[in-house]
């Protein structure tokens, strides 16, 4: 309107000398169709414009509700654990600040912790305080190209980790960038490559919640029909790369179904194989090596072709503050050069940790070999990292809106004794957590 009565008064202004020979009446008359047509110029310009931005144009309704279906879909959300099935891990997925449609998401938490590690006979009690810290964040820069980063405390020589004990004669504590990477989006199709967020459908048994591949993945979603649909994952994740020599890669993938034969149940499967060549072992440290058999010379003893089976049963009858979950975690290394080649892991969970008020409760039963999965990647949630047999206990309640409280119980012993180390077989571990969850 400012445009249009800006032409307007240079129009009148142009027209008043010259004019004088004209009626009131013709000046006026030709006033009006100069800026008719002026006015139906302004109207082309502006249609104009909207095509080549992509404006929503409010005099169009077909177009104004395409745009307004974009709208409703968040964009440039951070990939979490997809459809992870340890009641752990859903407590900490959280989602991202940024208004729908915001290019720009971010995505932060703190966790502050106190532990204490007992046991029957064979070990020392202690006591210790932990922290971690994550902060995140997603730039749409277009429609289809995504750049992610993500920082965390913790020692970045340490995949499988974020935590710092409180501790060290009071030293500041350890930042590292955890997350770098591009993501492309097409369709259902994701495509992610750098220090990305973890692709497969995965509990802590074979992938740690903290462990960030390097390399590339993609994702595949298939709608089959309103109550089914597929995805495929796959990822090439570049372990260690050697100057003069071959490298260490591993080579994944993996196919999920989704079922929801019923409005309050829901059926999730997973099935997959993750194919490592350790050859170079440059960038390894003890971490990395901790629990897996090795050679006298310091190199592995197996090889590491993990044949990995998941299975989720969802039931909502009891309302939506308490979802009935039962999940399973099968492994078995094809490639062991020892008969403690498989693992499995059993979750019962109940109720959810999301809004003000919620409990969640969570049982746990898990018994791994010692070459069953590649430990530098499996959790480090326990004193022994492969060889174990384990109970676990969680409860989390959200008291307010932004915080979690939880309490974690593992009672956990060597499950062989020929792998048991120092530990004894017979001597059942105990560890207790507190922890205070703030995200935001």
């Amino acid at each position: 309107m400012a445009g249009r009565a800006a032409a307007l008064a240079i129009l009148a202004l142009s027209f008043s000398t010259p004019a004088m020979a004209q009626t009131a009446d013709e000046r006026i008359e030709q006033l009006e169709r100069i800026v008719g047509e002026q006015d139906a110029r302004i109207r082309e310009l502006e249609a104009l414009i909207r095509d080549r931005l992509g404006g929503n144009d409010q005099d169009n309704p077909e177009a104004q509700g395409s745009a307004n279906t974009a709208a409703s879909v968040p964009t440039g959300t951070q990939m979490p654990d997809f459809d992870t099935i340890d009641p752990q891990e859903v407590a900490d997925t959280q989602p991202p600040l940024g208004g729908e449609g915001s290019p720009l998401q971010i995505s932060a938490d703190a966790r502050l912790r106190y532990e204490y590690n007992g046991s029957d006979r064979d070990g020392r009690n202690r006591g210790r305080g932990v922290f971690r810290a994550r902060l995140g964040a997603t730039y749409d820069v277009l429609d289809f190209l995504t750049v992610g980063a993500r920082l965390v405390t913790g020692d970045p020589d340490d995949p499988n980790s974020a935590d710092l004990s409180l501790s060290n004669f009071d030293d500041d504590l350890t930042v590292a960038l955890d997350q770098a990477y591009i993501r492309l989006n097409f369709g259902g199709l994701t495509i992610d490559g750098g220090k990305i967020p973890q692709v497969f459908q995965r509990t802590d048994l074979v992938w740690d919640g903290d462990v960030s591949p390097q390399g590339v993945s993609a994702r595949y979603h298939l709608p089959i029909s309103d109550m089914a649909s597929i995805e495929a994952r796959a990822l090439y994740f570049l372990i260690d790369e050697a100057s003069a020599g071959p490298d260490s890669d591993m080579v994944g993938g993996q196919l999920v179904l989704n079922l929801t034969p019923a409005s309050d149940f829901a059926i999730n499967l997973a099935g997959g194989y993750f194919d490592y060549s350790l050859r170079s072992l440059t960038g390894a440290d003890t971490g990395d090596f901790r629990g897996n058999l090795l050679t006298p010379s310091g190199r592995y003893l197996s090889d590491f072709d993990l044949i990995n089976i998941l299975g989720s049963v969802t039931w909502t009858g009891l309302g939506d503050a308490w979802p009935l979950r039962l999940a399973g975690d099968f492994v078995h290394n094809s490639g062991a050069a020892t008969d403690a080649d498989s693992g499995y892991a059993l979750y019962a969970n109940l109720g959810r940790a999301s809004t003000p008020g919620d409990w969640q409760f969570g049982y746990t039963y898990a018994s791994v070999g010692t070459d069953a999965v590649m430990a530098a990647f499996s959790h480090d949630n326990l004193g022994i990292s492969t060889n174990y047999r384990l109970h676990g206990l969680t409860v989390d309640f959200v008291p307010i809106e932004h915080i979690i409280l939880n309490a974690t119980f593992y009672h956990y012993r060597p499950r062989n004794v020929i792998d048991a180390g120092a530990n004894d077989p017979t001597d059942w571990l105990n560890r207790l957590r507190f922890n205070f969850l703030v995200h935001y």
